[in-house]
């Protein structure tokens, strides 16, 4: 994909972030979700060069409102943010120990965004119509019904070969959320055959695959027939998954990065997807974009939560 202006879609479940707080950091409400914070930081870095559109369902509930006036805010596109007058959205608690590392407790089973796609009678898929790249992850599969996400995956196969659509697919695992872990290979396996740019943590696919280490990783989504992205390795940065880049250029040099001080990793996989794709959608090379995301998780893992507030971005 190359400069100028351009459609992008990001699907997914947008919740409440309860900060349980300690001696040090006070309760706070805000708003996240994993394809949720990759549509904020991909907006800020790319501006007005992109329509970022937010896919899911809210409710509408005070919350919801909030959750609305935040994408707005933050530009985002919202006009394929469905309301449900049954349901609300998802809520999970957070609480962060000395080391930035994450404990998540989750109120998801009864979330709008389950009923995505599901109009009264059919299901509806225009909200995909014109779109250049289309965004999702594992969650946001495994929260749909599998007859609705399953047609969901059919449709994203049909626009690529229609209209050259750029299917982008990290696929963060959550087992709770699935029916069994064969399942949730299935399903993720059968998305891989189908993207063109894949993030995933190397963490989240040996706990989804059991692969015994990162050769085995490598091996098994090179089989799907991948072509461009990156797996994330945390503290060791990440490597490229293009078919094409030099070997010798699979990976950044880290010492040439400044010093990370970790204060949260909220969200430090999904910010770096959004560096990523920022640099794609720019039209630079894949040591650039690595870069780009290594830069811009760094930045994110350094504050608390999963969104910088924007008056502290600019």
């Amino acid at each position: 994909m190359t400069n100028g202006s351009k459609r992008v879609l990001c699907v997914g479940e947008a919740m409440a972030e309860l900060v349980l707080g300690n001696d040090d950091v006070p309760p706070a409400i805000g708003f996240a979700g994993d394809t949720m914070n990759t549509a904020v930081y991909l907006k800020r870095l790319l501006g007005e060069n992109t329509e970022l559109c937010y896919v899911t369902v809210i409710g509408n509930d005070t919350l919801s409102n909030r959750l609305l006036n935040l994408l707005e805010a933050e530009s985002i596109n919202t006009t394929h943010v469905e309301r449900s007058d049954k349901r609300l959205i998802g809520l999970y608690s957070i609480t962060t120990d000395e080391a930035g590392e994450r404990t998540f407790n989750y109120w998801r089973d009864r979330s709008a965004a389950r009923t995505l796609f599901q109009s009264s009678s059919d299901l509806d898929f225009s909200a995909l119509s014109g779109a250049e790249m289309v965004y999702l992850s594992a969650i946001s599969l495994a929260i749909l019904p599998a007859n609705v996400r399953m047609e969901f995956l059919k449709e994203l196969d049909r626009l690529r070969k229609d209209t050259d659509l750029t299917v982008v697919f990290d696929s963060n695992y959550r087992p709770i959320l699935w029916e069994s872990q064969e399942e949730a290979q299935r399903v993720v396996a059968a998305t891989y055959k189908i993207t063109d740019i894949a993030l995933p943590s190397i963490d989240d696919e040996q706990m989804l695959f059991d692969d015994v280490d990162e050769a085995a990783v490598l091996k098994r989504l090179m089989s799907y027939g991948i072509k461009r992205g990156a797996l994330k390795r945390g503290e060791e940065g990440p490597l490229s998954l293009s078919s094409e880049i030099d070997p010798t250029m699979r990976e950044i040099d880290l010492n040439d990065t400044s010093p990370v001080q970790v204060i949260d990793t909220t969200a430090a996989g999904d910010s770096f997807n959004a560096g990523y794709l920022s640099a794609v959608l720019s039209g630079h090379d894949e040591q650039a974009a690595m870069r780009a995301g290594h830069a811009c998780s760094t930045r994110v893992i350094g504050h608390r939560g999963a969104i910088i507030p924007l008056a502290a971005w600019n």
